[in-house]
C-alpha cells in the first residue's frame, strides 16, 4: 500500500517567525549574512562562502554573464544556464572571469562615418552617453574619437550630421595605456576632471573604458564576492546528459562551482554525473545536486558526493510541474524535513553540506523564513528575472513595463536535458510556461532592499547572523484567517497614482 503522509505540506506563507529577545546590540548594520556554498568538516572553513545567501537560478531567462557580474558585485553567485551550445556557456563563464572591476568593455561603439541621428538611437537603446568612436564601429576597434552629450547640440544640428564632424578626436583625448592598474586609472580620472577614460593597447585598439562613476560604484560593493585571484566567482549549470564534455569545459572556463540542473534530483543520472567529477577532479572541482523534497532524496546526493544540495520541485512562479505530474512537495515543508536530515549527516559524519531552497518564494519575508527552517542559501529566478541586468527584453504592455519570463521546461526553452529520464532527446511535454514578470530596476536597489528586511527581521528575533537564527527562530503556522489578518484589511486603500480608492 501507498505510503500516506499524515502532515499537509506547506509553503512559506503559512508560516511566521516570533520576534525573541533584541539586545542593543541587534542593529542591521551589525547582521552578517555569510553563508556556505559547499561542504566542509566540522572545525575547517568552507571553500566557497558567499557574502550573501541569494544564488540566481539555472534559466535562459535569468542567469548570463551581465547577471553575474552584478550579483557578484553585491555578494552572491550566480549559475550561468546550461540550456545553450557548450562553447557559448564556457564563454560565458570566461567573459565572468576575465570582467577587471572598474574596467569596462565597451558596448556603445559607431563609425565615424555614421550621423548624429545613429548616435542618438544608440543612446535611446543602451541609455549611454559615452560613445566610442572606432574605425570598424565595433568594441575592439581602432579609437579615432569619443562623443558624449557635450559635443553635439540637438537645436543647431542635423541629425544627418557625419560623426567625424562633431566627435572629440583621438589626438584630443586623455588616454591610458593597456596594463594600467585600477587605482592609477582612477587617479587620471581624477587629475584630468574626466568621465570616461579610454584604455588602448599599442596598436591603438580600444580595450576597456574606466568611468568615473563605477569608482564610486565600487567603493559602495564591499561585499563583492571575488576568488583569490580578484576576480567575479561565477557558477554554471550542467546536465545528466552531455557531462562528460561540458563539464571539462566549464571547468578551464574558470567556473568556481557547479550545479546538476535537474527537476528531480533523486536519480542514478545524479550519482553518474558526480562520479564523473570526483574521478576526473577529485574534490577540487565543487557541484551541487539536486532537487530533492525529502530526506531520502538528501541522504541519497550526500553519500553520492554533493557538495551542496538543492531542494524543491514544483515550486517556481513558473513551473507547472505538479499539476502536470502530480509530483512535488509545498517548499517549507520540504525545507524542513531536508535541513533536519542535513543537521543528522553533519552530527553522524562531522561533514556539513549546505542546501539550497529553489523556489516559493513570493515575499522578500520567505526568504528570511527559508533560512531560519533551515536553508543556507537561496535560487531565485522570477526575484532576478525582473531586473535590467537579466537577459530578457524589457516589454510595455498595457502602460507598465514587464521583463519576459519562461521556464527551462517550456516550449520557448526546450531543456529537455533537465526534465530528463532516458530515452529520445526531446520534450514530451511543458513543465514551464512563458510568462511576463514586472520590471523592477537595477538588481543593487532590490537585493539591498530585500536584504536590509531580511536583516531587520533578524534584529526582531535576536540574532545576528545565518546560524544563529537557524538555532534561535521561533516559527508558528498561522490560520488562513491570520493570512488575510496580515495584510491591510477593513480599511480603504487609497490609490494615489490612479487617485481611486480600493477596499480591503
Amino acid at each position: 500500500m501507498a505510503e500516506f503522509y499524515k502532515e499537509p505540506s506547506r509553503t512559506f506563507n503559512e508560516y511566521l517567525l516570533v520576534p525573541g529577545y533584541s539586545s542593543k546590540e541587534c542593529r542591521v548594520e551589525n547582521v552578517s549574512l555569510k553563508t556556505p556554498v559547499v561542504k566542509f568538516r566540522k572545525g575547517e572553513e568552507p571553500a566557497i562562502t558567499m557574502n550573501i545567501p541569494l544564488v540566481s537560478a539555472i534559466m535562459q531567462s535569468v542567469s548570463d554573464d551581465k547577471l553575474a557580474i552584478a550579483l557578484a558585485k553585491e555578494g552572491g553567485l550566480s549559475f550561468i544556464y546550461a540550456s545553450q551550445p557548450i562553447e557559448s556557456q564556457a564563454q560565458m563563464v570566461k567573459n565572468v572571469k576575465t570582467h577587471k572591476a572598474g574596467f569596462v568593455k565597451s558596448d556603445s561603439n559607431i563609425r565615424p562615418d555614421q550621423t548624429l541621428g545613429d548616435v542618438l538611437e544608440l543612446k535611446r537603446k543602451s541609455g549611454h552617453s559615452t560613445v566610442a568612436v572606432t574605425e570598424d564601429g565595433t568594441s575592439a576597434g581602432r579609437i579615432v574619437g569619443l562623443v558624449t552629450s557635450r559635443d553635439y547640440r540637438l537645436s543647431r544640428m542635423s541629425l544627418d550630421t557625419k560623426v567625424s564632424e562633431f566627435m572629440t578626436p583621438f589626438e584630443s583625448l586623455i588616454c591610458a595605456q593597456e596594463g594600467i592598474s585600477l587605482s592609477e586609472a582612477n587617479d587620471m580620472l581624477w587629475d584630468h576632471k574626466l568621465n570616461a577614460l579610454p584604455v588602448i593597447d599599442s596598436n591603438r585598439r580600444l580595450t576597456y573604458f574606466v568611468f568615473r562613476k563605477d569608482y564610486d560604484s565600487h567603493k559602495r560593493n564591499p561585499n563583492e564576492l571575488l576568488d583569490v585571484g580578484k576576480s567575479y566567482m561565477v557558477g554554471a549549470g550542467c546536465n545528466t546528459r552531455d557531462y562528460a564534455e561540458r563539464i571539462p569545459a566549464l571547468v578551464e572556463a574558470g567556473a568556481d562551482v557547479l550545479c546538476i540542473d535537474s527537476s528531480e534530483g533523486f536519480s542514478e543520472w545524479q550519482k553518474d554525473t558526480l562520479d564523473f567529477v570526483r574521478a576526473k577532479y577529485g574534490d577540487t572541482v565543487k557541484i551541487g545536486a539536486g532537487n530533492v523534497v525529502d530526506k531520502e532524496g538528501f541522504n541519497y546526493l550526500a553519500e553520492a558526493g554533493a557538495d551542496f544540495v538543492k531542494i524543491g520541485i514544483g515550486g517556481g512562479s513558473i513551473c507547472i510541474t505538479r499539476e502536470q505530474k502530480g509530483i512535488g512537495r509545498g517548499q517549507a515543508t520540504a525545507v524542513i524535513e531536508v535541513a533536519k536530515a542535513r543537521n543528522e549527516y553533519y552530527q553522524k559524519t562531522g561533514v556539513y553540506i549546505p542546501i539550497c531552497s529553489d523556489g516559493g518564494i513570493v515575499y522578500d519575508y520567505h526568504m528570511t523564513l527559508a533560512l531560519a527552517m533551515g536553508a543556507d542559501f537561496l535560487m531565485l529566478g522570477r526575484y532576478f528575472s525582473r531586473f535590467d541586468e537579466s537577459p530578457t527584453n524589457k516589454l510595455m504592455i498595457n502602460g507598465n513595463y514587464v521583463k519576459e519570463y519562461w521556464g527551462e521546461g517550456s516550449n520557448r526553452a526546450r531543456n529537455w536535458q533537465r526534465y530528463d529520464m532516458g530515452g529520445d532527446s526531446k520534450l514530451s511535454f511543458e513543465e514551464g510556461v512563458d510568462s511576463y514578470v514586472p520590471y523592477a530596476g537595477h538588481l543593487k536597489d532590490n537585493v539591498n532592499l530585500s536584504l536590509n528586511k531580511v536583516k531587520s527581521t533578524m534584529c526582531n528575533c535576536g540574532v545576528l547572523s545565518i546560524p544563529e537564527l537557524q538555532k534561535e527562530a521561533k516559527i508558528t503556522l498561522v490560520s488562513a484567517t491570520s493570512i488575510v489578518e496580515g495584510g491591510a484589511h477593513d480599511v480603504i486603500i487609497r490609490d494615489a497614482s490612479a487617485n481611486t480608492f480600493n477596499q480591503r
